[in-house]
Protein backbone atom coordinates (compact mmCIF):
# COMPACT_ATOMS: atom_id res chain seq x y z
CA UNK A 1 0.00 0.00 0.00
CA UNK A 2 1.26 3.18 -0.83
CA UNK A 3 2.18 5.69 1.72
CA UNK A 4 -0.46 8.23 2.86
CA UNK A 5 -0.05 11.85 3.01
CA UNK A 6 0.33 12.18 6.60
CA UNK A 7 3.13 8.81 6.88
CA UNK A 8 5.11 10.64 4.63
CA UNK A 9 5.03 13.89 6.79
CA UNK A 10 5.69 11.69 9.83
CA UNK A 11 8.36 9.45 8.32
CA UNK A 12 10.07 12.66 7.46
CA UNK A 13 10.06 14.07 10.78
CA UNK A 14 10.82 10.95 12.26
CA UNK A 15 13.84 10.73 10.00
CA UNK A 16 14.91 14.03 10.66
CA UNK A 17 15.09 14.16 14.00
CA UNK A 18 16.87 10.60 13.78
CA UNK A 19 19.45 12.21 11.59
CA UNK A 20 20.04 15.25 13.67
CA UNK A 21 20.53 13.59 16.76
CA UNK A 22 22.45 10.69 15.53
CA UNK A 23 19.82 8.50 17.77
CA UNK A 24 19.98 5.58 15.47
CA UNK A 25 23.41 3.98 13.74
CA UNK A 26 24.30 0.56 11.85
CA UNK A 27 24.40 -2.20 14.27
CA UNK A 28 21.95 -0.65 16.78
CA UNK A 29 19.67 -3.06 19.12
CA UNK A 30 16.79 -0.63 19.79
CA UNK A 31 14.02 -1.53 22.28
CA UNK A 32 10.97 -0.19 21.35
CA UNK A 33 8.26 0.83 23.91
CA UNK A 34 5.09 -0.13 22.89
CA UNK A 35 2.63 0.71 25.28
CA UNK A 36 -0.51 0.07 23.32
CA UNK A 37 -1.68 3.76 22.93
CA UNK A 38 -1.67 5.65 19.56
CA UNK A 39 1.75 7.63 19.58
CA UNK A 40 3.61 4.08 20.46
CA UNK A 41 1.72 2.23 18.12
CA UNK A 42 2.83 5.38 15.00
CA UNK A 43 6.39 5.19 16.54
CA UNK A 44 7.27 1.91 16.07
CA UNK A 45 5.40 1.77 12.61
CA UNK A 46 7.75 4.65 11.78
CA UNK A 47 11.11 2.99 13.51
CA UNK A 48 9.68 -0.29 11.26
CA UNK A 49 9.34 1.35 7.99
CA UNK A 50 12.54 3.20 8.44
CA UNK A 51 14.37 -0.40 9.36
CA UNK A 52 13.16 -1.39 6.39
CA UNK A 53 14.48 0.94 4.08
CA UNK A 54 18.01 0.46 5.50
CA UNK A 55 17.74 -3.25 4.96
CA UNK A 56 17.74 -3.76 8.52
CA UNK A 57 20.74 -2.17 9.45
CA UNK A 58 19.68 -1.70 12.80
CA UNK A 59 17.32 -4.21 15.14
CA UNK A 60 14.38 -3.61 16.35
CA UNK A 61 11.99 -5.22 19.23
CA UNK A 62 8.23 -4.02 20.38
CA UNK A 63 8.55 -4.30 23.97
CA UNK A 64 5.09 -4.25 26.02
CA UNK A 65 4.56 -3.92 29.74
CA UNK A 66 1.35 -5.51 31.03
CA UNK A 67 1.37 -3.37 34.34
CA UNK A 68 -2.05 -5.87 35.40
CA UNK A 69 -4.79 -3.61 35.23
CA UNK A 70 -8.01 -4.29 34.88
CA UNK A 71 -9.00 -4.72 31.78
CA UNK A 72 -5.68 -5.01 30.33
CA UNK A 73 -6.31 -6.86 26.47
CA UNK A 74 -3.19 -7.43 24.66
CA UNK A 75 -4.55 -10.25 21.99
CA UNK A 76 -4.92 -7.59 19.47
CA UNK A 77 -1.66 -5.89 20.18
CA UNK A 78 -0.41 -9.72 19.81
CA UNK A 79 -1.98 -10.26 16.39
CA UNK A 80 -1.12 -7.12 15.00
CA UNK A 81 2.37 -7.57 15.85
CA UNK A 82 2.65 -10.88 14.55
CA UNK A 83 0.76 -10.00 10.77
CA UNK A 84 3.91 -7.41 10.24
CA UNK A 85 6.44 -10.34 11.47
CA UNK A 86 7.58 -7.45 14.13
CA UNK A 87 9.47 -9.51 16.76
CA UNK A 88 7.86 -8.70 20.33
CA UNK A 89 7.75 -9.12 24.10
CA UNK A 90 5.22 -8.42 26.42
CA UNK A 91 6.29 -9.02 30.16
CA UNK A 92 3.69 -9.04 32.70
CA UNK A 93 4.68 -7.54 36.07
CA UNK A 94 2.04 -6.00 38.88
CA UNK A 95 2.81 -2.01 39.14
CA UNK A 96 -0.52 -1.22 39.11
CA UNK A 97 -1.35 -2.69 42.26
CA UNK A 98 1.46 -0.91 44.04
CA UNK A 99 0.94 2.13 42.37
CA UNK A 100 -2.84 2.53 43.33
CA UNK A 101 -1.86 1.05 47.14
CA UNK A 102 0.69 3.65 47.11
CA UNK A 103 -0.92 6.97 45.65
CA UNK A 104 -4.18 8.31 47.10
CA UNK A 105 -7.42 8.43 44.62
CA UNK A 106 -7.02 12.47 44.42
CA UNK A 107 -3.47 12.54 43.62
CA UNK A 108 -1.61 11.99 40.22
CA UNK A 109 -0.51 8.56 39.50
CA UNK A 110 1.79 9.54 36.86
CA UNK A 111 5.04 9.68 38.60
CA UNK A 112 5.26 6.54 40.49
CA UNK A 113 3.82 4.60 38.13
CA UNK A 114 6.96 5.81 35.58
CA UNK A 115 9.68 5.26 37.23
CA UNK A 116 8.49 1.65 38.37
CA UNK A 117 7.79 1.31 34.21
CA UNK A 118 11.16 2.82 33.66
CA UNK A 119 13.14 0.67 35.89
CA UNK A 120 11.79 -2.55 34.48
CA UNK A 121 12.04 -1.13 30.74
CA UNK A 122 15.84 -0.79 31.73
CA UNK A 123 16.35 -3.97 33.62
CA UNK A 124 14.83 -5.79 30.54
CA UNK A 125 17.03 -4.00 27.84
CA UNK A 126 20.12 -4.41 29.79
CA UNK A 127 19.36 -8.40 30.20
CA UNK A 128 18.59 -8.51 26.50
CA UNK A 129 21.42 -6.36 25.65
CA UNK A 130 19.42 -3.55 23.44
CA UNK A 131 21.71 -0.41 23.66
CA UNK A 132 18.53 1.96 22.55
CA UNK A 133 15.46 2.52 24.36
CA UNK A 134 12.58 4.49 21.88
CA UNK A 135 10.26 6.19 23.70
CA UNK A 136 6.60 7.89 21.95
CA UNK A 137 6.72 11.34 22.82
CA UNK A 138 5.94 13.88 20.36
CA UNK A 139 6.51 17.44 19.33
CA UNK A 140 3.78 18.31 21.91
CA UNK A 141 4.68 16.25 24.58
CA UNK A 142 8.17 18.35 24.90
CA UNK A 143 6.17 21.92 24.80
CA UNK A 144 3.87 20.82 27.12
CA UNK A 145 6.57 19.81 29.76
CA UNK A 146 8.66 22.88 28.97
CA UNK A 147 6.37 25.05 29.70
CA UNK A 148 4.71 22.60 32.94
CA UNK A 149 8.27 23.03 34.37
CA UNK A 150 8.44 26.17 34.43
CA UNK A 151 5.13 26.69 36.12
CA UNK A 152 5.15 24.25 38.46
CA UNK A 153 8.67 23.16 39.19
CA UNK A 154 10.11 27.04 38.58
CA UNK A 155 13.28 25.38 35.98
CA UNK A 156 13.52 25.44 32.42
CA UNK A 157 13.57 21.43 31.11
CA UNK A 158 11.81 19.45 29.02
CA UNK A 159 12.15 15.76 27.42
CA UNK A 160 15.77 15.71 25.37
CA UNK A 161 15.58 14.11 22.33
CA UNK A 162 18.37 11.83 23.07
CA UNK A 163 19.71 11.50 26.39
CA UNK A 164 21.74 8.54 28.87
CA UNK A 165 19.55 6.53 31.10
CA UNK A 166 20.15 6.92 34.89
CA UNK A 167 22.32 4.11 35.10
CA UNK A 168 24.59 5.15 32.63
CA UNK A 169 24.00 2.46 30.37
CA UNK A 170 21.70 2.81 28.04
CA UNK A 171 20.75 6.11 25.39
CA UNK A 172 17.24 6.84 25.67
CA UNK A 173 15.08 8.17 21.97
CA UNK A 174 12.63 9.97 21.08
CA UNK A 175 12.20 9.50 17.78
CA UNK A 176 9.04 11.20 16.79
CA UNK A 177 10.56 14.90 18.95
CA UNK A 178 9.42 16.76 15.58
CA UNK A 179 6.34 14.85 15.16
CA UNK A 180 2.33 17.12 16.23
CA UNK A 181 -0.19 15.07 17.66
CA UNK A 182 -2.69 16.31 15.26
CA UNK A 183 -0.66 14.24 12.42
CA UNK A 184 -0.33 10.85 15.05
CA UNK A 185 -3.72 11.01 15.76
CA UNK A 186 -4.41 11.14 11.69
CA UNK A 187 -2.31 8.67 11.15
CA UNK A 188 -4.11 6.33 14.30
CA UNK A 189 -6.88 6.58 12.37
CA UNK A 190 -5.55 5.82 9.19
CA UNK A 191 -3.77 2.70 10.25
CA UNK A 192 -7.12 1.23 13.03
CA UNK A 193 -3.96 0.56 15.43
CA UNK A 194 -5.26 -1.59 18.43
CA UNK A 195 -4.98 0.86 20.85
CA UNK A 196 -5.20 -0.37 24.57
CA UNK A 197 -6.71 2.20 26.55
CA UNK A 198 -4.97 3.21 30.09
CA UNK A 199 -7.16 2.62 33.00
CA UNK A 200 -4.97 3.56 35.63
CA UNK A 201 -4.47 7.52 34.65
CA UNK A 202 -7.29 8.19 32.44
CA UNK A 203 -9.96 8.61 35.13
CA UNK A 204 -8.20 11.11 37.07
CA UNK A 205 -9.51 15.08 35.95
CA UNK A 206 -7.64 18.30 35.72
CA UNK A 207 -3.95 17.01 35.71
CA UNK A 208 -1.43 19.49 35.49
CA UNK A 209 -0.22 18.66 31.91
CA UNK A 210 -3.82 18.22 30.58
CA UNK A 211 -4.39 21.87 31.90
CA UNK A 212 -1.50 22.85 30.34
CA UNK A 213 -1.80 21.39 27.33
CA UNK A 214 -5.33 23.01 27.05
CA UNK A 215 -3.39 26.46 27.54
CA UNK A 216 -0.96 25.84 24.16
CA UNK A 217 -3.64 24.56 22.36
CA UNK A 218 -5.79 27.95 22.97
CA UNK A 219 -2.96 30.09 22.49
CA UNK A 220 -2.44 28.49 18.93
CA UNK A 221 -6.01 29.39 18.75
CA UNK A 222 -4.79 32.66 18.35
CA UNK A 223 -1.31 32.30 16.96
CA UNK A 224 -0.76 28.75 14.41
CA UNK A 225 3.13 28.94 15.02
CA UNK A 226 3.75 29.25 19.00
CA UNK A 227 3.74 25.37 19.08
CA UNK A 228 6.35 25.21 16.72
CA UNK A 229 8.09 28.72 18.13
CA UNK A 230 7.65 26.47 21.58
CA UNK A 231 10.23 23.61 20.03
CA UNK A 232 12.69 25.81 18.28
CA UNK A 233 13.20 27.81 21.63
CA UNK A 234 14.33 24.21 23.22
CA UNK A 235 17.24 24.23 20.13
CA UNK A 236 17.74 28.08 21.10
CA UNK A 237 19.29 28.80 24.43
CA UNK A 238 20.38 32.33 25.27
CA UNK A 239 22.33 31.45 28.99
CA UNK A 240 23.59 35.26 28.67
CA UNK A 241 19.72 35.93 28.02
CA UNK A 242 18.58 33.98 31.57
CA UNK A 243 19.40 34.46 35.02
CA UNK A 244 21.48 31.44 35.52
CA UNK A 245 25.21 32.16 37.21
CA UNK A 246 25.76 28.08 36.20
CA UNK A 247 25.43 28.69 32.88
CA UNK A 248 26.83 32.59 32.26
CA UNK A 249 29.96 34.33 34.21
CA UNK A 250 27.66 37.79 35.27
CA UNK A 251 30.35 38.45 37.69
CA UNK A 252 33.14 38.02 35.40
CA UNK A 253 31.48 40.28 32.87
CA UNK A 254 30.67 42.94 34.97
CA UNK A 255 34.25 43.05 36.08
CA UNK A 256 35.89 43.07 32.68
CA UNK A 257 33.62 45.86 31.78
CA UNK A 258 34.22 47.82 34.39
CA UNK A 259 38.10 47.23 33.52
CA UNK A 260 37.12 48.45 29.84
CA UNK A 261 35.61 51.73 31.58
CA UNK A 262 38.62 51.91 33.47
CA UNK A 263 40.78 51.93 30.14
CA UNK A 264 39.19 54.16 28.22
CA UNK A 265 39.06 56.91 30.86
Amino acid sequence: MQDSKVEKKLLHYTGKAIADYQMIKTGDRVLVCLSGGKDSFTMLTLLRKLQLKTNKKFEILSFTLDQSQPGWDDSALKSWLSKRDIPYAVLTRDTYSIVKEKVPENKTYCSLCSRLRRGIIYRYAQEHGFNKIALGHHRDDLITSLLMSILYNGEVSSMPAKLLSDNKKHIVIRPMAYCQEADIITYAEEMQFPIIPCNLCGTQENLARQRTAALIKSLAAENPKIPSNMLHALTRVRPSQLLDQKLWDFCGLEASQAMDECVDA
